[in-house]
């Protein structure tokens, strides 16, 4: 591991020894020394789910309450009606056969790739591209839908995906520190209820083992559960 910088080592001596009611944890988040930059806050889940087994996997996307702070770039596949919509709605980019090959040949700079349901033969071939970097689009994301305008709306107002990982903790981007505290506390409290009712029926035992929230450059503050 790294050498930490000065500011962090002197941000550990503020970190909580336990976890704190929600609330409170946000308000110890924001106590650590600011940067330069406006950090990104995360929220991180460890679950007690099999991520092996097909029907423990935890995926899903939610819009938080008061948005993430950052406009996503929105890539659209689709042609007709829904392609002058989702450009309507606020798409960066749409396209067809144009974007496909774009992206095939290695461009990536976007934060969302939406499809129409008849586009997804086009974009399937894409999966060696956009997948390694979660950006495939999916039904179960609701990124693939013949709605695209309604999904592009979403994600411009803040909407986040997530899935867990090998190990079964989810992770979020749930605003950013310059947020006031009550509306980075009403991002994380509606992602964490939203990921508490997606427990699977198959899961024995403690579903929701630990919750920890934290920002780009700081130590984490775990939640009390």
């Amino acid at each position: 591991m790294g050498k930490k910088s000065k500011r962090y080592r002197a941000a550990l001596e503020k970190q909580p020894a336990n976890p704190l009611p929600l609330g409170e944890a946000v308000d110890a988040l924001k106590k650590y020394d600011s940067t330069k930059f406006d950090q990104t806050v995360e929220v991180h889940m460890r679950l007690g789910v099999d991520p092996n087994q097909a029907d423990q996997i935890i995926r899903g996307s939610i819009v938080l309450p008061n948005g993430i702070g950052k406009t996503q770039r929105v890539v659209v596949f689709a042609k007709g009606d829904a392609a002058k919509a989702a450009e309507e709605a606020g798409a960066d980019v749409v396209g067809q056969d144009d974007l496909a090959k774009k992206i095939k040949d290695g461009w990536t700079d976007f934060d969302v790739c939406i499809a129409a349901p008849d586009m997804m033969g086009l974009v399937g071939p894409l999966g060696r591209v956009l997948g390694p970097r979660g950006l495939m689009p999916s039904p179960r994301a609701g990124t693939v839908t013949p709605d695209v305008a309604k999904v592009v709306s979403e994600y411009k107002a803040g909407k986040v995906e997530f899935r867990n990982d090998k190990g079964g903790n989810v992770h979020a981007m749930v605003g950013k520190l310059s947020f006031e505290s009550t509306k980075l506390t009403e991002n994380i409290a509606a992602f964490l209820s939203f990921v508490n009712g997606m427990k699977p029926q198959s899961v024995k035992g403690t579903y929701v083992k630990g919750v920890a929230i934290c920002a780009t450059m700081s130590p984490s503050v775990r939640i009390a559960l």
